[in-house]
């Protein structure tokens, strides 16, 4: 993982995102759920890049941050423990699954959860700036979350963000701390748009994943 966070670094979280995404490809037996493949690998050093992502949004993420991170490390343990056996995500939702373990608080499918419905947010963020990138930050984020994270988080979750909205930056700031040093807003804004693209069915694909696992419902306790 250390080689990995490494070449992040060289690129913009954008174009990293991009590059991983092509790596975290689901494949499945027709509409077969049940054999979905999902590489875990890929997947956490994807949502690593949502950190680095949410960290440029400021304060106002350290909440959503901490919950993230203890997910992203839920699975990471998981798949060190037995990285050919626990290779696949959807093997270990299978397995949860079948050991009732699923629903528990610390299970690697809430982990698997929350982490798609985080992606969800940063899908919306990204998807309203890359349309239009001088849009007022606060509403932005505010109109992401609303969609995305509020109707599974409970009223305190929903307090705190709200108390902590005041603080983000404003879109300009924002775009530029997603920039690298070569980069323009309309490159930029090409690249924002080719992660949506990518994350638009695969995000479709694991929200049907948690579907079939009856996972989707579930809200913060």
């Amino acid at each position: 993982m250390k080689s990995t966070m490494i070449e992040m670094e060289k690129n913009s979280e954008v174009s990293s995102a991009i590059e991983e995404l092509s790596k975290v490809v689901i494949t499945k037996h027709g509409e077969n759920n049940e054999f979905a493949i999902i590489p875990t690998k890929p997947f956490i050093s994807l949502c690593y890049l949502l950190l680095q992502v949410l960290d440029k949004i400021g304060p106002t993420m350290v909440v959503l941050r901490q919950d993230l991170h203890q997910n992203i490390k839920r699975l990471e343990e998981m798949h060190e423990s037995n990285p050919t056996m626990n290779s696949n995500l959807v093997e270990i939702l299978k397995s949860e699954a079948r050991e009732g373990n699923a629903r528990k608080r610390f299970s690697c499918s809430k982990a698997f959860l929350w982490l798609t419905r985080s992606l969800d947010f940063t899908l919306a963020l990204l998807q309203t700036l890359a349309i239009d990138p001088e849009k007022n930050m606060e509403q932005v984020v505010e109109g992401s979350y609303d969609i995305t994270l509020k109707p599974w988080h409970g009223w305190i979750s929903s307090a705190a963000f709200r108390v902590a909205l005041k603080l983000v930056p404003e879109s300009k700031t924002f775009m530029d701390l997603l920039k690298t040093k070569d980069e323009n807003l309309d490159t930029l804004k090409e690249k924002m748009q080719i992660l949506v693209s990518l994350l638009v069915p695969f995000l479709d694909e694991t929200h049907c994943i948690l579907r079939f696992y009856n996972l989707d419902r579930l809200k913060s306790t």
